[in-house]
C-alpha cells in the first residue's frame, strides 16, 4: 500500500472559481430607491377605479355597477404606500450623513402618509364589504347603508387630503433639503421640490377650508410640480445615480459591497 505524497515545493492547482460582479453600495441604494418611486405611481389609475363609488355612492352600496375597481384601487394603494416606506429607508442611509434630523423626518413623514393611506383604503373595502355583504340580506336598512357609504366616502377623501397630498409636502422638503446640500443628483431636481412643495400646501389648505375641491383642475395643477419632482427623480435615479459626491465616499465606506 503506497501513500500519495507531494515535493515540499510543490503546490496544489487551485480549483475552478466563479467570478461575481460587485455593485456599488451607492448605486444598489439609488437603483432601488428609483424602482420604489416609480411604483408609487401605479395608484394613478384609482381616479377612474374609484369613480362608480364617488359618482354615487349610494347607488353602489346598494348594488349597482362593477366593483372590481375598488379591490384594484384599493391593492395599488397599499402598494403604494408600502413603497413611500421603502423610499425613505433605503435613502435613510445616505439622507442621514447629510442631516439626521431630515432623515428621520423623511421616514416619520412616509409611515404617517402610509397610515394615513391604508386607514383610507379601509373606508373603500368597507364600503365594498356593506354591498357585497350586507345589502340585500333579511332586515337591512337600505337608507342606513346609503348613510353609512356616504360617511365612509367622506372619511376617504380627508384621509386622502392629509395623506397623499398633504403628507408630500413635508417629504419632498426634507428630501430635497437632503439632495440640494449634498449635490448628489442635480440642483434642478430639488428646486422643483422647493417649488412644488409649498404650491402643493397652500393649495391644500385652500381644499381644506373649502375654496375648491380636491378633484378640481387647480388643485391637479398645483400637484403637478410634486409629482413631476418624485417622477424625475425615480428616473434619474434608476438611469444615472447619484452623482460623486464626499456624502457617497461616506457612506460607501459603510456600507458592504455585495454581489450584483
Amino acid at each position: 500500500m503506497t501513500a500519495a505524497t507531494h515535493s515540499p515545493g510543490s503546490t496544489m492547482a487551485p480549483g475552478p472559481t466563479t467570478a461575481h460582479r460587485r455593485m456599488d453600495p451607492m448605486r444598489r441604494i439609488s437603483l432601488t430607491a428609483g424602482v420604489l418611486y416609480l411604483v408609487t405611481f401605479v395608484s394613478i389609475p384609482t381616479l377612474a377605479l374609484y369613480k362608480p363609488v364617488k359618482d354615487n355612492v349610494g347607488t353602489f352600496v346598494l348594488g349597482a355597477g362593477s366593483d372590481a375597481g375598488v379591490l384594484w384601487g384599493a391593492l395599488s394603494e397599499v402598494v403604494v404606500g408600502l413603497a413611500g416606506i421603502g423610499t425613505a429607508v433605503v435613502l435613510y442611509p445616505v439622507a442621514r450623513r447629510v442631516s439626521q434630523t431630515a432623515a428621520l423626518g423623511f421616514v416619520t413623514a412616509r409611515v404617517v402618509e402610509t397610515s394615513l393611506i391604508f386607514t383610507g383604503v379601509v373606508s373603500m373595502l368597507t364600503i365594498f364589504t356593506l354591498r357585497t355583504d350586507v345589502a340585500g340580506t333579511a332586515g337591512a336598512n337600505p337608507a342606513s347603508l346609503v348613510t353609512t357609504g356616504h360617511s365612509l366616502l367622506a372619511s376617504y377623501t380627508w384621509t386622502f387630503l392629509l395623506s397623499q397630498s398633504l403628507m408630500p409636502v413635508f417629504c419632498d422638503l426634507l428630501l430635497g433639503y437632503v439632495l440640494y446640500r449634498s449635490r448628489l443628483v442635480p440642483r434642478f431636481l430639488p428646486i422643483i421640490a422647493f417649488v412644488g412643495a409649498p404650491l402643493l400646501l397652500i393649495s391644500d389648505l385652500a381644499i381644506f377650508f373649502g375654496v375648491y375641491t380636491n378633484l378640481s383642475p387647480i388643485a391637479l395643477f398645483a400637484g403637478l410640480p410634486v409629482a413631476v419632482f418624485e417622477l424625475t427623480l425615480g428616473i434619474w435615479l434608476i438611469v444615472k445615480g447619484f452623482k460623486p459626491s464626499k456624502y457617497g465616499i461616506d457612506i460607501a465606506a459603510d456600507l458592504p459591497v455585495s454581489g450584483g
